[in-house]
């Protein structure tokens, strides 16, 4: 529902879009254009919200709704049962790791959200490296481990990594490389993650760390809700870094996770 809004104010007037027309350039237009601002923010606000609350249904409607049709079609085989028993919780699954990722956002606006620690860079990057090769089959690289230590949550940076190699493997192949680097440089500790796989379309780039976000054509094939690229942007920021992404279709991807000097320990690069 859109938001409405009238307006005695002299020399502005209100359209169908609800926006005031500012005639002149006096106080009062002035501030009529920090009215048209603020009003853009709030209907802003109001429509990510209602997209946010739509997809999210959407997402928990889809399982809930193969769940109830196998279990409405399930027949006495023992065979049947099992099969349809497997099905179920591997669904109920997919919703717990869904509403976990809906929480780990709602959370990341809590000031207790990160619990830092100092993280030695060489043995935390070997760490993860270990973790992220059991997610597929594919030509795993540990390329570069930087010296030094690292202000940071060892269990959210470690999350947001495996986020962004299970990007890496849902678009790749058995063939491709999937590289993980760390290093310390011109203050900043980096964290990349390479692949050799499809890439994204530079329409695609803008949008693919949105909440729900998928891109266009052949990028995300998986069904997943969209949530893990958005979970590593929180994490990022909440360390006060971000992300960059550099990408070509059909050269493969490369996500980095760049973290500011004043968060970080270190002794070298």
């Amino acid at each position: 529902k859109q938001i409405r809004w009238t307006s005695n104010m002299p020399g502005a007037a209100v359209d169908e879009e609800n926006v005031l027309h500012v005639n002149g350039s006096g106080e009062l237009a002035a501030l009529a254009k920090t009215f048209n601002t603020m009003m853009d923010r709030v209907q802003s606000a109001f429509d990510t919200q209602r997209n946010f609350i739509n997809d999210a249904s959407h997402e928990l409607r889809t399982p809930l709704t193969i769940i109830q049709g196998h279990l409405e079609l399930m027949g006495d085989d023992p065979v049947e049962q099992q099969e349809t028993l497997a099905l179920v919780m591997d669904e109920l699954d997919r919703m717990g790791r869904f509403v976990n990722d809906l929480l780990l956002l709602a959370k990341a606006e809590r000031p207790d959200f990160l619990a830092c620690e100092t993280i030695a860079l060489a043995p935390f990057t070997d760490e993860v490296f270990s973790k992220i090769t059991t997610l597929g089959d594919r030509n795993w690289q540990l390329t570069n481990q930087g010296t030094g230590t690292i202000v940071g949550d060892r269990q959210r940076l470690t999350g947001a990594i495996v986020n962004l190699a299970q990007n890496a493997v849902q678009h790749t192949q058995p063939t491709d490389i999937i590289e993980l680097g760390s290093e310390s440089v011109n203050g900043q500790v980096r964290f990349w993650l390479r692949d050799t796989g499809v890439g994204i379309s530079p329409a695609d780039q803008a949008r693919i760390f949105d909440r729900f976000a998928r891109a266009a054509n052949t990028y995300r094939k998986s069904e997943g809700a969209g949530l893990g690229l958005a979970i590593v942007k929180i994490i990022a920021e909440a360390h006060h870094g971000h992300i960059e992404l550099t990408s070509q279709l059909g050269h493969g991807s490369t996500f980095s996770l760049i973290l500011p000097a004043d968060d970080a320990k270190r002794t070298g690069g």
